[in-house]
């Protein structure tokens, strides 16, 4: 089959929920063994139970990815059983506002877990990949390579996981350790759902409709749809692509305007 993972032990931050589920339950559905390195202890748990009922392989690790200790903690311990073959840093948060919009601890807050967070799991596991080579994914954005209204923070953010990826993947191309990043744009997730319900109280299915026209393609992409570009960028058949962005966007960033 292709796109096979069997055998393999990948780490998944932010894994269970949204994107981070959708690429935790294909690559366990693909016969890689999964750790889920999440904050929120319920959502880990059941992530598991779903995919252990599935037949899959996973472990849930409750995990701060902005606290360095604690993540390598994690990571060593893992290494220190079983050969770590890839790394997802999917954990991400969001911020809505532009700079006048944006305070010191606003910015702070998406620092630590977007930046800071990728950061600490590249430097935990990379000892671990030079050995036998290996794979990191991480999960940049739209807001990485153009322009968002009202997103100063978090698009700084996803700038710094681009060129992050881009610093990694020239480093260690001797060591045998490929090191990309996807950049969705929407995507439909429990996030969009709790905004729009937040922000737009009654006008759920209004709001709703107007964001999934911001994509060219006419709706919000899926998770299972990025966790599938994840699957192949991880597989023996991407093994000849490292330090490069794959957008999954429905053509925003080549088709809007």
């Amino acid at each position: 089959m292709s796109f096979n993972l069997k055998n393999k032990i990948a780490i998944v931050t932010g894994g269970a929920s949204g994107i981070g589920k959708a690429i935790s339950t294909k690559f366990s559905g693909t016969g890689a063994k999964v750790h889920i390195l999440e904050f929120n202890e319920e959502n880990g748990e059941q992530t598991v139970a779903e995919i252990e009922k599935n037949g899959g392989e996973a472990v849930f690790h409750q995990c701060d990815v902005s606290n360095q200790g604690q993540v390598k903690k994690i990571i060593d311990s893992i290494a220190a059983k079983e050969k770590i073959d890839i790394l997802i840093n999917n954990a991400g948060i969001a911020h809505i506002g532009n700079v006048e919009d944006t305070s010191e601890e606003d910015l702070d807050r998406i620092y630590n877990v977007n930046v800071k967070g990728v950061y600490n799991c590249m430097y935990a596991v990379v000892p671990h990949l030079k050995k036998a080579g290996g794979i990191i994914l991480n999960m940049a954005s739209i807001a990485s390579s153009v322009g968002i209204s009202d997103r100063f923070a978090y698009s700084m953010s996803k700038g710094a996981v681009l060129t992050m990826t881009y610093s990694v993947a020239k480093d260690y191309l001797d060591y045998g350790i490929r090191c990309n990043s996807i950049s969705p744009a929407r995507i439909h997730t429990p996030f969009v759902d709790g905004f729009i319900k937040k922000n737009y109280p009654g006008k759920e299915d209004e709001m709703f409709e107007n964001l999934s026209k911001t994509q060219p393609i006419g709706r919000m992409g899926k998770p299972e749809e990025v966790a599938n570009l994840a699957l192949y960028l991880c597989s023996d058949e991407a093994s000849f692509i490292t330090g490069t962005d794959f957008p999954i966007d429905g053509g925003f960033i080549k088709l809007n305007g």
